[in-house]
């Protein structure tokens, strides 16, 4: 019961976060204009992975998309590149997923086959969460390098401000964040669930062991020395080699010597 809990909820928190990584590179507002200086304006900028937008006070909004890709830099397209292989793994994982659920019976799929297409989804998920956080923070560092580089610029000399744009973090950001770590637990969630669908089968088999000899008695006798080069003896007939006979008060009797004669 336990895994199948944990299997239905590493599906849906995965599902939350494939579904906040698609919000999230859909979105505008990956950075917004810094109103700091400047709180009063008649214009209001901001920038997403496709377009940028201009909102005007009178509420009107005009969208530009982005027409090159030639003409933008090489950690803007990396960070494109990275939330669509997040989102093609997410969904990826999520058909996958659907499939390896316990709950659903599919035909006669065994159990082992489920738990490695959940460890599959898993670590899908995973590398989805990897490459939606990823990205986000490159294109994080490159507002706070721009950042930090306009302000140095519009306070250079004499004193005098020059009018720059500045552009700090969007609500894009934090949704992009939220949902790589959705999808990163997500996917650790079906990985140990992996763990409750694999099959108990026994390492190691038992073998019983039978005594192959009989049961052999042994009596007291008298005992022969040998040279070790004497060849094989034959059975001779003759009072001497015959067994000895036992005496009536049950002691044995050994041939002696005048036997032999």
């Amino acid at each position: 019961m336990s895994t199948t809990i944990c299997q239905v909820m590493g599906f849906i928190v995965s599902s939350l976060g494939v579904a906040g990584c698609i919000v999230s590179t859909a979105m505008d507002m990956w950075s917004t204009q810094d109103l700091y200086d400047n709180p009063v304006t008649a214009v209001f900028q901001y920038q997403g992975l496709w377009r940028s937008c201009v909102r005007q006070s009178s509420g009107f909004t005009e969208c530009r998309p982005y027409f090159t890709i030639l003409g933008l830099p090489a950690m803007f397209q990396a960070v494109r590149a990275l939330m669509i292989v997040g989102i093609v793994l997410g969904i990826l994982g999520l058909l996958v997923c659907i499939f390896a659920l316990k709950c659903i019976r599919i035909g006669s799929m065994e159990d082992s086959a489920k738990a490695n297409m959940t460890l599959t989804s898993g670590i899908m998920f995973i590398v989805a969460g990897l490459c939606a956080i990823t990205g986000v923070s490159v294109f994080a560092n490159m507002l706070v390098t721009n950042f930090w580089m306009s302000t140095a610029n519009m306070y250079q000399g004499m004193g005098i401000q020059n009018v720059q744009n500045r552009y700090t973090f969007g609500s894009a950001l934090f949704v992009g964040w939220v949902a790589g770590g959705l999808a990163l637990v997500g996917g650790i969630m079906m990985c140990l669930a992996c763990r409750g669908l694999i099959p108990e089968e026994s390492r190691y088999k038992a073998v019983s062991y039978n005594a192959s000899g009989r049961n052999i008695s042994y009596k007291t006798g008298p005992y022969k020395v040998g040279s070790g080069y004497e060849p094989e003896t034959k059975t001779r007939k003759g009072v001497g080699y015959e067994e000895a006979a036992r005496s009536e008060d049950g002691r044995r009797s050994y041939p002696s010597k005048y036997d032999y004669v």
